[in-house]
């Protein structure tokens, strides 16, 4: 060996002269593809195993969080700015439309990038675009910059959902899919009731500025922090595997696929609407519950919503035992007799009934993510996942111009629950014609073809 080593380094010395002769810039030379080659590598370093998971778990949580704090807070941040402004309350709700029209349409595309490009880039893309977007209309003036800034934050809030469920679904093992995506709901839920109680407290206690600041900085830190565990390997995209579950796919592929979109479509629609207009409705009908004002209105709203996402976690467990068409079935069945005693209900009654109909209409999601993760090659999650969301959030512009449409004198928040029992009916039907099977969370594991 030594011999060996010493003629090696004769040959390296020989070679100096040739070597210094070249131009440095043309070594260090690199081409279009292994420059690209080189960023993914860099962004998606695999993180270690025993990190990878737990990472994935804490960031897809705290993400879930994040989109719905930040596209629900908006809906009670409202109340303030019609008070400071003195503009009406629909011309004010419809500054929401666009933002909520781009969170679904953006999310198709997020869903692509996510799966050509970095599912952990993406995410970092969504914290500090969110971050940003909410800084702006803490700062804007008119009602055109705040619908810019309103426009921009539905734009970055759609990237999270076609991008992090499948990240999380990927990044989990088999026996605790269903777990991982029910604690992650809870964390949803936790979402809409902070946007709910802290937008409430910053509006009654500072001004509808703050409301906006405090989240936005706190939401490009959180992006900062993401950005230093990629690069130091921490987290990345290490796919647990995922071997074909033939349970799952009994049936038409492309029949299944349509039913389950369409469910999703009734699903979104009622999630939408009623966080819309829930806090209209308990302004309404149950405004002295907690306390006077806008605060007291937020505190009702957290409570559904945080108790609603504690149901998840729930649902999470039962979609790792129990046939996952049986739970999506009696979610849908429960939901219609509630969203007809909403269109009625004032007081505390209201709010009993408001968070059994939020639970359940959450509770069966984990069942739903996993129908649908199911179903999909893993290749293709970041372009199903964001069909999915470009269909449920798309319908988010359709639920605000009906609330504004029924609270502008054209039969009201009763009306507007009526119409949602009945779609709950819809989606009954549509579930019942699912291909039946027995697969559970546990069992079935997303197709690798």
């Amino acid at each position: 060996m030594v011999p060996q080593s010493r003629e090696s380094g004769q040959h390296d010395c020989a070679e100096q002269p040739a070597r210094a002769g070249r131009r440095p810039t043309q070594e260090r030379q690199l081409t279009a593809p292994q420059l690209r080659a080189y960023t993914l590598v860099l962004v998606n370093r695999p993180a270690a195993r025993r990190n990878n998971y737990a990472g994935a778990v804490a960031f897809a949580s705290i993400g879930h969080t994040s989109i719905h704090m930040f596209t629900a807070f908006y809906f009670v941040i409202v109340l303030g700015i019609e008070t400071d402004w003195q503009l009406p309350y629909p011309d004010l709700i419809e500054l929401w439309t666009l933002g909520a029209l781009l969170v679904g349409l953006a999310a198709l595309p997020a869903g692509w990038l996510a799966d050509r490009w970095s599912a952990t880039g993406m995410l970092v893309v969504f914290f500090v675009g969110l971050g940003i977007s909410s800084v702006m209309a803490a700062l804007a003036r008119s009602s055109g910059e705040l619908m810019m800034a309103l426009s921009c934050l539905g734009l970055f809030a759609a990237i999270y959902h076609p991008v992090g469920i499948p990240w999380l679904v990927r990044n989990t093992p088999p026996t605790s899919r269903g777990k991982a995506l029910g604690f992650n709901g809870a964390f949803g839920g936790l979402g809409a009731a902070l946007a709910a109680v802290t937008a409430g407290l910053l509006v009654e206690h500072y001004d509808w500025r703050t409301a906006f600041m405090v989240p936005g900085v706190i939401a490009i830190g959180i992006g900062l922090v993401l950005t230093g565990c990629v690069f130091k390997g921490w987290i990345g995209d290490q796919p647990e595997k995922m071997p074909t579950d033939d349970t799952a796919t009994s049936g038409n592929p492309l029949q299944l696929f349509a039913l389950l979109l369409a469910a999703m479509v009734i699903g979104g629609l009622i999630y939408h609407t009623t966080q819309i207009g829930l806090p209209r409705l308990f302004l309404e009908r149950a405004s002295g519950l907690f306390s006077s004002g806008i605060a007291g209105i937020g505190i009702a709203v957290g409570i559904v919503y945080t108790l609603a996402g504690i149901t998840q976690m729930a649902g999470g467990h039962l979609a790792d035992k129990l046939p996952l068409k049986s739970i999506y079935l009696g979610g849908y069945l429960l939901q219609v007799p509630l969203l007809i005693l909403a269109a009625v209900a004032g007081g505390i009654p209201l709010l009993l009934v408001a968070v059994l109909m939020v639970a359940i209409n959450t509770g069966i999601l984990p069942a739903e993510n996993l129908l649908l993760a199911v179903n999909t090659p893993t290749r293709h999650h970041g372009m199903a996942f964001g069909l999915k969301f470009v269909l449920t959030f798309g319908l988010g512009p359709i639920a605000v111009q009906f609330i504004a449409w029924a609270t502008d004198g054209s039969g009201g928040l009763a009306m507007v629950f009526g119409a949602l029992a009945a779609c709950g009916l819809l989606g009954v039907g549509l579930v019942y014609w699912l291909p039946a099977d027995s697969a559970t969370g546990r069992a079935a594991s997303p197709s690798n073809t």
